[in-house]
């Protein structure tokens, strides 16, 4: 059992307090090192230096995230402490902060310059293989580790993902790559931007095609077309366009799922999004931000099941999880300085989403979900080593009652390369439209007009609570000269209630549960709370020339009644990344991850209960600079997955059956691949 947060920070503030004197006495004279901490956005929608947030924040940046040489940007986020990430197959990512998430994990919010990605479709999530955003435009990203709710509402419940685009006057000219390797892997890549002094323009174009893992039906082909445009309307008034669209086809299925409940097939999809900002620069510290966006995603995923049953067979009975959803939303923000020693933001938000999905609602589309917010942060610094940050929102969340979600911040400035922080805040987790009106049945395509289901998966329950959660949190962030390092530590209690989860129910109405060759199942509350506590820091350092080491380590104490719960979240998870320069272009990359033993999604299979075993595995990249004709290039060798074989989440229906029994039957894959890149 891990120590309580209260004992961690004791022994860790003893173990810092000599070093936090003696940095302080060197540092006496010169320079604060905060100067050279980078400014965040996310953690309260004020510029804040990051030993001003309140609360842990990872930035990847785009360096850090070019010399990785990922294809997506979920595998970035394995970098991160506390998140928790698996693929049950190669295009499909299951990305958690802290695990617990669903088949389609809703814990954290993922924002690309502000708008939400959080899906509004029925099943809720991240679609990460279906962004319309290329990792080439990627200027960093900022991870908000804990409840960010009192910043941007319900789906910030664990945490906020926030990628942010470069501007499109950075850069300007082309640039094409190539990628080519194993398991089928081609991708191209074209970048042009240009413009004149005033406007800027970045158009973005990316085909991705691989066969994905070995063994299993999950090729991906996808084309992602991105553009940016900032137009400096005068000194003080910028408008920022960002358009984009995600065209894609992804095998799914197992060829002997059960009744072919989960066949081999094609699932295809087209998303787009629209997004206009308003940023007014009013003065030396105030601005105001208006934006508007609108999402559209749509999938097409059919197939047949066939099976006996209660001694009768069932053939070419038709199932599918097709529909369309759109998400409307409105934003207005405003910051400004109450004093030189106060600043404060304020916002409303408005939100409007719809679903199309009949094979997912049995009883018809739910009806348009509604969402308004208000929300406002202060900054306050009390004395020159005492701050205060506190925020409040209110949202009206569809049918829900109205949510007050507080939080409250200080931050001490131990010395001038020391802070410790502690707060305290509560959030509330929107519950998404399947999980509230999802009602799943199948009809045997013979049977009479009004016969009826022969299985009803998903059953509605419009009764289910809105799960919240109160978050503990202790965290430190020192800079230690001598070693060129940082170290940021996050002590947290996470105590969830009314946590739902997927659970058997009787049938409704004259038909007998006893009659269906599967159970009858729908989404309740647990009575008991979750609660998981533990500690996870992240150190940075430069040790010798040419070279960075990153170091992140998480262990978590899960503390709840259902042994199932309890294995949706990983005891401890753990990256070291060493990035290393050398003389003519060369340079260097090689992460090495581990993972505890994870059981991604609900495992809701009478019988099932799978967890993958922990593992280890190896990303290396190798890479070497050069001019070619003039122009700049680089060509690298790439490899992920490169440790022994492993399974990340397993499909839990599928790893049952008696063939699978004590064999993983989604293995990852090593992937390898060339990759040039040149200025056109």
């Amino acid at each position: 059992m891990l120590p309580t947060p209260r004992t961690l920070l004791v022994l860790l503030a003893g173990a810092l307090s000599a070093t936090a004197a003696a940095q302080g006495r060197a540092t006496a004279g010169e320079s604060p090192f905060f100067e050279e901490l980078p400014t965040v956005l996310s953690a309260s929608r004020l510029p804040q230096v990051l030993h001003e947030a309140p609360g842990a924040v990872t930035i990847l940046d785009r360096d850090f995230i070019r010399a990785t040489g990922y294809r997506d940007v979920a595998r970035l986020l394995r970098l991160v402490p506390g998140m928790q990430i698996g693929q049950e197959r190669g295009h499909g990512q299951w990305v958690t902060y802290h695990g617990l998430g669903s088949d389609f994990p809703t814990e954290i919010q993922v924002l690309i310059d502000g708008r939400s990605v959080y899906a509004p479709s029925s099943f809720g999530g991240v679609d990460w293989s279906g962004l319309a955003l290329t990792v080439d435009e990627i200027e960093r990203i900022e991870v908000v580790r804990g409840t960010n709710s009192n910043a941007f509402g319900a789906n910030a419940f664990l945490g906020v993902i926030n990628i942010i685009t470069r501007h499109s006057q950075q850069d300007r000219g082309s640039r094409g790559q190539v990628n080519l390797g194993n398991h089928g892997i081609a991708d191209v890549q074209a970048v042009w931007s240009g413009g004149s002094d005033d406007l800027g323009v970045r158009i973005s174009a990316v085909q991705t095609r691989d066969n994905g893992f070995s063994g299993v039906n999950d090729s991906r082909h996808s084309q992602v077309l991105s553009l940016r445009s900032d137009y400096r309307l005068d000194a003080r008034n910028e408008l920022t366009l960002r358009a984009g669209y995600n065209k894609g086809e992804r095998g799914q299925g197992y060829p002997d799922s059960i009744f072919d409940n989960n066949a081999v097939r094609t699932m295809g999809s087209a998303d787009y999004s629209l997004h206009l900002t308003w940023r007014h620069t009013a003065g030396e510290d105030e601005e105001w931000l208006a934006s508007l966006y609108h999402n559209r995603e749509s999938g097409t995923d059919n197939w047949q099941a066939n099976g006996a049953a209660n001694g009768r067979q069932f053939l070419n009975v038709p199932l599918s999880r097709s529909g369309t959803n759109t998400r409307s939303n409105a934003e207005l923000q405003h910051r400004f300085a109450l004093n030189p020693q106060a600043r404060l933001v304020w916002g409303l938000e408005a939100r409007q989403d719809e679903s199309d999905a009949l094979p997912l609602f049995a009883s018809g589309n739910p009806p348009p979900h509604e969402l308004y917010r208000a929300f406002s942060n202060l900054d306050w610094r009390l004395t020159p080593a005492w701050q205060l940050n506190l925020g409040a929102l209110v949202e009206k969340n569809g049918a829900a009652a109205t949510q007050f979600i507080p939080r409250a911040f200080v931050n001490w400035q131990a010395s001038a390369t020391n802070t410790f922080r502690a707060g305290y805040s509560r959030a509330w987790q929107q519950r998404n439209l399947f999980e509230v009106y999802g009602d799943v049945r199948a009809y045997d395509p013979k049977g009479a007009p009004g016969a009826l289901p022969i299985a009803w998966p998903y059953a509605p329950n419009p009764n289910l609570r809105i799960p919240h959660v109160d978050t503990i949190e202790l965290g430190y962030l020192g800079r230690f000269p001598s070693m060129d390092a940082t170290l940021d530590v996050r002590v947290f209690n996470e105590r969830i209630s009314d946590f739902v989860i997927r659970r058997r129910t009787s049938a409704p109405g004259p038909l007998a549960s006893d009659a269906l060759p599967l159970p009858i199942s729908q989404f309740t509350n647990l009575d008991s709370a979750v609660e998981l506590r533990g500690i996870e820091y992240q150190l940075r350092t430069r040790p010798w020339s040419g070279g960075e080491l990153l170091l992140s380590h998480t262990l978590i104490d899960r503390r709840m009644k259902d042994e199932e719960i309890r294995e949706r979240t990983s005891p401890y998870s753990a990256s070291l990344t060493w990035l290393q320069s050398y003389p003519a272009g060369w340079t260097s990359t090689a992460s090495l991850l581990r993972m505890g033993q994870l059981a991604g999604g609900y495992g809701y299979v009478p019988g099932c209960e799978t967890t993958s075993k922990p593992y280890t595995t190896l990303d290396l990249r190798i890479a070497r600079a050069f001019r070619f004709e003039g122009r700049k290039a680089e060509v690298a060798l790439n490899g992920i997955n490169l440790g022994g074989p492993h399974q990340e989440i397993a499909d839990r229906s599928e790893q049952c059956l008696p063939a699978h029994r004590g064999k993983p039957v989604n293995p990852a894959s090593s992937m390898v691949w060339m990759s040039i890149a040149i200025e056109l």
